[in-house]
């Protein structure tokens, strides 16, 4: 029993690592994701496909989204939070 638990564990871990082309992989689709979800919306205020500023305005608005569906906490980080209301030691330090 406990050989099969120590072989399931260690199946499980062995799935979770990824190589680096499987994670490049994974943060291409989510571009691509990105470009055909807000794409649109940069071309209609303007922005030339597929330059930068049109690339940044993609990420600009899936930044917004996420900030607006999963608040400041889920963006920003919680511990940047703590820092940027002064930390620790308060405003003054």
């Amino acid at each position: 029993m406990r050989s099969v638990l120590l072989a399931i564990g260690a199946a499980t871990v062995l799935a979770g690592c990824a190589t680096p082309q499987e994670k490049a992989a994974r943060l291409q689709a989510d571009m691509e994701q990105m470009m055909q979800v807000y794409g649109p919306a940069c071309t209609r205020l303007g922005y030339a496909i597929n330059t930068d500023q049109w690339r940044d305005c993609v990420l600009q608005l899936s930044a917004k989204d996420d900030y607006d569906r999963f608040g400041p906490s889920y963006y920003a980080g919680y511990g940047r939070h703590r820092w940027a209301m002064g930390g620790y030691w308060g405003p003054y330090w």
